[in-house]
């Protein structure tokens, strides 16, 4: 069995990123367990808060998951051209201590997906998503990435995918990950 943890960096209840990972379970193949993870319960960090408090027990349980899995797969918003505040902050709270950064993310393969109600679908946050994961250790999944653009007309507003192409392209995303994990 693989597993995969799908990590939502939007907070948002219709979030488009949320909607494209419960498509991206649905359409993965049989023996894979994508789950679906969101942001929220995560503070801002605050060092403070770390060496008073130690990790919040919202990041003690998706470190735990992170680093249990076979991949993670991260869907980005995109934010004024750039990475999310909030998951950016999740990923600075994961990545806490310094000494448990590896157990849960070195050689952690990693694929970036994003949906996007603009015209890019979030090329400028995944790009700037390259170093962070350089940085953490992870082992990037660099012939796939999935840019979901005018999100708002493939996604209904119960948050399902509607769009038949755009669910063929979370399909055939999600097997080209799954057979980059091996």
């Amino acid at each position: 069995m693989t597993t995969i943890i799908g990590l939502s960096g939007s907070l948002r209840k219709g979030s488009y990123n949320t909607a494209l990972l419960m498509a991206a379970k649905a359409e993965a193949p049989a023996g894979v367990t994508l789950d679906v993870r969101t942001l929220h319960g995560i503070p801002l960090y605050d060092g403070d808060l770390e060496a008073s408090e130690g990790i919040p027990a919202a990041v003690t349980v998706l470190k735990d998951a992170i680093a249990q899995a076979d991949g993670l797969l991260l869907a980005t918003p995109e934010y004024n051209n750039g990475i999310p505040g909030v998951f950016k902050n999740a990923l600075d709270w994961l990545s806490r201590p310094p000494a448990d950064s590896a157990r849960v993310f070195r050689d952690k393969p990693v694929a970036i997906m994003g949906a996007s109600p603009g015209g890019f679908g979030t090329i400028l946050s995944q790009n700037a998503w390259l170093p962070v994961l350089h940085t953490l250790q992870t082992t990037p999944w660099w012939q796939g990435r999935l840019m979901v653009s005018h999100a708002n007309k493939a996604v209904d507003a119960d948050g399902n995918l509607v769009d038949d192409a755009v669910r063929q392209q979370v399909k055939d995303f999600v097997a080209g990950f799954v057979e980059f994990l091996g």
